[in-house]
Parts: structure tokens; sequence; C-alpha cells
């Protein structure tokens, strides 16, 4: 049996995608705010819980505040990534076997190790 824990947070930020080549959304080349969803699924060995959730949460939001704020917008600045981007990230550094980050609730890339 696999379990897992789970922990999801909100992020404001800014983003764009320079390279938006379709005309009906062109005006996503220009940095655009979103209210980011993550959702960081990791797993673990036994029910008493080796990753602490609040923790892990703290741990996420830390990592994402230090990489990404810009006092500027007071806010993260993901510049030109994708949701897909910054899951695989996260996937990477804290060693996920799921991450999700959507814009608004609305759409999602997902990322699976």
């Amino acid at each position: 049996m696999k379990k897992y824990i789970e922990v999801k947070l909100d992020i404001e930020g800014l983003h764009s995608w320079p390279n938006c080549n379709i005309d009906e959304v062109e005006y996503l080349k220009h940095l655009h705010r979103h209210t980011f969803g993550f959702s960081c699924r990791a797993e673990v060995t036994h029910n008493d819980r080796d990753i602490e959730f609040i923790e892990f949460k703290h741990q996420i939001k830390e990592y994402l505040g230090k990489k990404y704020y810009d006092p500027k917008y007071k806010c993260c600045n993901f510049t030109g990534q994708s949701c897909e981007s910054l899951a695989e990230e996260l996937v990477s550094v804290f060693n996920l076997c799921r991450c999700s980050v959507s814009e608004d609730n609305e759409f999602f890339g997902i990322i699976e190790n």
C-alpha cells in the first residue's frame, strides 16, 4: 500500500507567455496576475507523518517566496514560467511524486514523478 501526504497553498503571482502565437490570447505575452494554486504530494512510509503537513507547506511557501518574490509588485513574479514549469521545479526540489499548479483554480498544469 502506498501512502502520501498532500498540501495545498495559494500564491499571488505574475507571469507571462512571451512566445504566445495565438491571436485570441496574445495578451498573455504580457505580465499578468493570477492566484496560483499549488497542490504538492509526497510519498510517506508510515502513518505517523514522516513529513508534517504544516511544516511541509511552510517550506514550499518559503522556497517560492525567497526565489520569486518581487518587491516592485509585492507578489511573486514567475516571469515566463508556465504552471507545468513551476510544478516540475517543485517536484524536483522537494522530491514530490505529484504537483499541480493552477491559474485561478481554473487551469491546471500537472507533473507526476
